[in-house]
């Protein structure tokens, strides 16, 4: 049996699928990318902003449903220019600076609305 997460702390999707799905004690968080809950609109125009306010949504939705970055396992995280790289890396540390989970990095040609990264996750509750 599966349970679909929703919090009104991270933005709602935008498109056909839930924010996250709780089975057998695995969360699964879709890829959220920077753009503010109350909003809609990106946090700001620049990859660091967009990545905080992305990993604040994973934060929401975690915590909606039960679990935590402490409970990370797996990570994919989707830059729109591998020159962003280092900028992404250094904040995605401040949120697993003690045993990160697994991960790919990867440079794709267009993500959602234009933005600059994309970071979904799976997780333990």
């Amino acid at each position: 049996m599966k349970k679909i997460v929703h919090t009104s702390d991270a933005p709602d999707a935008i498109g056909p699928y839930s924010q996250a799905v709780v089975h057998n004690d695995l969360v699964y968080c879709s890829g959220q990318i920077g753009l503010d809950s109350e909003s809609m609109e990106f946090a700001g125009p620049d990859v660091a902003t967009q990545a905080i306010q992305v990993m604040e949504n994973l934060k929401a939705v975690l915590e909606e449903a039960g679990s935590g970055f402490d409970k990370v396992i797996k990570c994919s995280i989707y830059l729109d220019d591998m020159d962003n790289f280092a900028a992404v890396n250094e904040i995605y540390g401040r949120y697993f600076d003690h045993q990160p989970p697994a991960r790919e990095t990867v440079a794709v040609k267009t993500l959602p609305k234009n933005c600059k990264v994309e970071i979904s996750c799976t997780a333990f509750i």
